[in-house]
Formats: structure tokens, C-alpha cells, sequence
């Protein structure tokens, strides 16, 4: 499978990388890191990386524009995105000539000529570290500072149980390789505003708790201005709630009245959510997982839903 894509990157003059909406640092490493190690490795080839701009994670590097001219004859690669719908700044991946999908979620869509997926990976970014190593595909010290923010990221700090061996000897060989100097790296990842901490306080002051250890809020667009922070806020604090004892799993709610959605982070220490988020068009994995909807009368369902899992649960 790996050799595959490899002769495929080789194989294509212009290739353009997408991830999904809502990117996270190891989407982001992954499709920008990944556009930085084919650059280095072949000099001529055309790499866009595309997606909607987020100026929380402008540290993980520039976005491109996508024009008509890069999708004809291209290779689209899909990185960290389980179904279409996700995909972040392409509309139709029919129109490009080739698709390669390289994920670590469970599977929801079914697509491209060639299709990595791994779901026992802990994320992309350490996928993109085993395509570079077994091929002669050449990393950068810049790329691996991206691969190392995403895995650490997307693992919790190694905390997460989709850390194994694999994920260590990753990261061993990205930091003896390069020297990353990773405290500096871990400011970027986690420094916050003011604004932020106070907005983690009010969620954790208002949240709901039910008797199945369901815990979940809803925020609206006033509470949000109140607190001077973007609907995204609440996906950056969403993990903060890990390590309260009379919670199982936890689902933030948020108003987005730009794109006229409301955001479903939902986290777990147990219970399996991912399959309700399914039935919203959402997804992720067993124990992350998200969607957008835009009916509120979805909101309670989701809620009794999740309550339900939580409450047959046997830990």
C-alpha cells in the first residue's frame, strides 16, 4: 500500500492535499507536512495544500489557493477525513484525475483508487512518518516539527490508548533526527488567551450531568460573544472534561451563525460514540468524535442518544 502511494506522488506532476473541515493540528501536519516532504524530495512538482484557513494553528504553516488549472490532470490525496461530506475545499473529487485517502478513523465512505486506512494508527501524522521512512520520500526538519505537534496532539500527550510502541519509535527517531526543540513547540500547541480560560470556566461551572454520566452543554452565539471567543473555542477545550470522575462522556454543543451550523464535539472515557454521530452525518472515532447540524431539534436526540450508550456501558 505504501509503495503504492509513493509511485502515485511520483508518478503525478500536480498534486493537490485536502483534510477535513474543522482541521486539527494532526490534519494539518499531516497535509502540510506532507506537501513539505514532497517538495523537498521532487523539485518540480505543483503541491497545494487547501482548506479553509484557521489563525489558531497559523503556527502549523500557510494554506493555498486551489485553482481550476491545479485540479485538471492532478492527484488529490485526503488526508485524516473518514467520509466526503468532511473533506475541507473540494466539492467533487471526481474532477480530479486520481484520489488517494490516507486515514486513521474508522471508515465511513469508501473512496479513491488507492485507500490507506488504519484505524489502529494514532494518527495521520504518524502515517505520514512510516510513508517517508519506507520510501524515498524525504523528510524536513519543518515537516517533522509538523508530524511531532500533530501525533502529540492527537494522542493527548501519549495518554490516549492508541499509543503504542509504533507511535514512540515515531517520535524517538523525529526528535534524535532533527533536534526538534519541542518545548517551544509545546507553547504553540497549548498557550491560550485569557478570554479562552475564562470561557473553559464558565463551560465547566454550567455543564449538565445526568444520573448515566452523560455530561453535555449547549452554547449559544451570545455566550460566546460574551466571552469574546470563536465557535471553535469550545473544540479546543472539549478534552478538558477527561478527568472527572462522574463523567463518562461529555458533548459540547456550539452556535456557528457564520456557517449557519451548529458544531457536536463529544468526547469519552468508555462508552463508544462515534456510531451516534454517524446517524447525524457526523464520525470520528470510538472515543472522539463530531458533526454539524443545522436542525436544533437534533440536539436532544443526540443528547438521549449518547445517554443511553453512557448508560449501557459496563466498564
Amino acid at each position: 500500500m505504501i509503495n503504492k502511494i509513493y509511485e502515485k506522488i511520483k508518478e503525478y506532476d500536480k498534486i493537490v492535499i485536502a483534510r477535513h473541515i474543522g482541521a486539527d493540528p494532526d490534519a494539518l501536519g499531516s497535509s502540510i507536512g506532507l506537501k513539505e516532504i514532497i517538495e523537498n524530495t521532487f523539485k518540480k512538482k505543483k503541491v497545494s495544500v487547501i482548506g479553509v484557513y484557521s489563525s489558531k494553528f497559523k503556527y502549523m504553516g500557510k494554506l493555498d489557493k486551489l485553482e481550476e488549472k491545479d485540479i485538471k490532470d492532478s492527484l488529490l490525496i485526503v488526508c485524516d477525513t473518514p467520509n466526503l461530506e468532511r473533506i475541507d475545499g473540494v466539492d467533487d473529487i471526481t474532477k480530479f484525475k486520481e484520489v488517494i485517502k490516507i486515514d486513521h478513523h474508522p471508515e465511513i465512505d469508501k473512496f479513491g483508487s488507492i485507500s490507506w486506512v488504519d484505524d489502529n494508527k494514532s494518527s495521520v501524522c504518524e502515517m505520514i512518518c512510516d510513508l517517508t521512512k519506507k520510501t524515498d520520500l524525504k523528510m524536513t526538519k519543518s515537516a517533522a516539527e509538523k508530524l511531532f505537534l500533530g501525533i502529540v496532539s492527537d494522542t493527548g500527550r501519549f495518554m490516549y490508548s492508541s499509543t503504542d510502541i509504533n507511535t514512540f519509535k515515531v517520535v524517538m527517531e523525529l526528535l534524535k533526527e532533527f533536534d526538534i526543540d519541542f518545548p517551544s513547540l509545546y507553547f504553540d500547541l497549548y498557550s491560550r488567551d485569557l478570554d479562552e480560560v475564562r470561557f473553559e470556566g464558565y463551560i465547566k461551572e454550567h455543564i449538565t450531568v445526568t444520573k448515566n454520566g452523560l455530561a453535555y452543554i449547549k452554547i449559544t452565539d451570545r455566550i460566546l460573544n460574551k466571552f469574546n471567543v470563536d465557535s471553535s473555542s469550545s473544540g479546543n477545550i472539549v478534552s478538558s472534561l477527561n478527568n472527572i470522575n462522574e463523567i463518562k462522556a461529555w458533548v459540547f454543543f456550539t452556535e456557528d451563525i457564520k456557517q449557519g451550523v451548529i458544531k457536536v464535539n463529544v468526547r469519552s472515557r468508555g462508552p463508544e460514540i462515534n456510531k451516534v454521530l454517524e446517524k447525524y452525518n457526523g464520525g470520528g472515532h470510538k472515543y472522539a468524535s463530531g458533526a454539524r447540524i443545522k436542525d436544533k431539534k437534533n440536539i436532544n436526540k443526540i443528547i438521549k442518544d449518547l445517554d443511553l450508550v453512557c448508560e449501557n456501558y459496563k466498564e
